[in-house]
This record gives structure tokens, sequence and C-alpha cells, in this order.
């Protein structure tokens, strides 16, 4: 290895990225691998049933495999998500509710990251049509500067971001999920009576 090769890989800066499932997160890993050396983080206590969040987990295994990058699994800390947001359970995706999923999550994320050395976080949660970016980041940021750490601001979706991303989703044979993750998305979609 040359001389500038070396001071190259010293400059790297270290990321820790929150991955929401694995169809999300194709396209925003081959942005960021550009410019940082990943590490991805599975922290969803949002996702139910239990079922189906050991099913997204698989495929973000399967995922970080195929990308040969260090996993991190957060606990699943179920109880807690649910005493959090239960007062924001009657309002539609999108509100109050979500906006602190979004909190609980890149928290724990930024939390992680500063725990083992990352310089840098992120999440694959804004390469979703669904999901303010504008927030998510604004939260993100939030915890940067809470935690003394760099967050890495991003709109995944744009420039098709999430076409992309479910593309390479395909190439892989991943699991495309039909909601977003909790028990209340599955409502908003299906109605209460839904069966899980």
């Amino acid at each position: 290895m040359n001389k500038e090769n070396e001071n190259n890989l010293k400059n790297i800066k270290k990321l820790l990225l929150h991955v929401c499932c694995a169809n999300c997160l194709g396209y925003p890993f081959s942005i960021l691998k550009k410019k940082f050396d990943i590490a991805l983080f599975y922290y969803n206590p949002n996702i139910h049933p239990k079922e189906e969040y050991l099913k997204r987990l698989d495929e973000v295994k399967k995922i970080s495999s195929f990308f040969n990058t260090t996993l991190i699994t957060g606990r699943y800390e179920v109880k807690n998500w649910f005493n959090k947001t239960e007062k924001f359970k009657d309002e539609p995706e999108g509100r109050n509710r979500c906006i602190l999923c979004f909190q609980i999550r890149l928290e724990k994320t930024a939390q992680m990251a500063k725990k083992n050395g990352f310089e840098f976080f992120n999440t694959t949660l804004s390469v979703s049509p669904h999901k303010n970016s504008k927030i998510i980041n604004e939260i993100g940021q939030s915890l940067a500067n809470k935690y003394n750490i760099g967050y890495f601001y991003s709109d995944f979706k744009k420039n098709d971001g999430f076409k992309k991303t479910l593309e390479f989703s395909k190439q892989l044979n991943i699991y495309r999920q039909n909601y977003c993750g909790c028990i209340y998305s599955i409502y908003d979609k299906y109605g209460k009576n839904a069966k899980m």
C-alpha cells in the first residue's frame, strides 16, 4: 500500500448507520460507503409482532453479509416503546407517534455510536417516501449536539433513491414488508381487526 492510500485510510471516518429494514439499506449504503467506514445498527422496538421483527432482522443479516460489514443488533425494547408512544396510538401515521419513534431509534443510535467510537451516525429512514426527511434530520442534528458526535445530513429518497433501493432489494431477493412496522401502522393500513 502506498503512502497516499495509507493516509486516505486514516482519514476515513466511522459511521454507525441505523437500519430500519433491509429494503431501505441498499441505496443509502452505496452512497455512504464512498465517504465512511460503515457499521450497521438494527434497533427497531417499534416493529410488531416479534415474528416480523425477527424476519426483518434476518434480512438485514443477509444484506450485511453481502456488504461484508459489521452488524450490531440492539435489544428489542418493545415495552419501553409502547409506554412512550401509547398516548399517540390513535393518531394517523406521520404525526407525533412517528416523530417520537424516530427520536427513540435515533437516540439509541447516537448513544451506541458515541459509546463505540464512531465519529458519525445516520439512518436509512429518509429513503422512504412516507418519511419526512426534514424532521428526521432535525432530530439527528439535535442528538448530535446532545452527544457531541457528528450526524450526516441526508435525504436518500432524492435522485430516485427509493426506486434504486427497491431495485437492489429485488436483485438480492430481499423480503419486502407491506407496512411500516408498528401495530398502529397495521391498524392505519388494514383496520383494527387486522390479523397479525
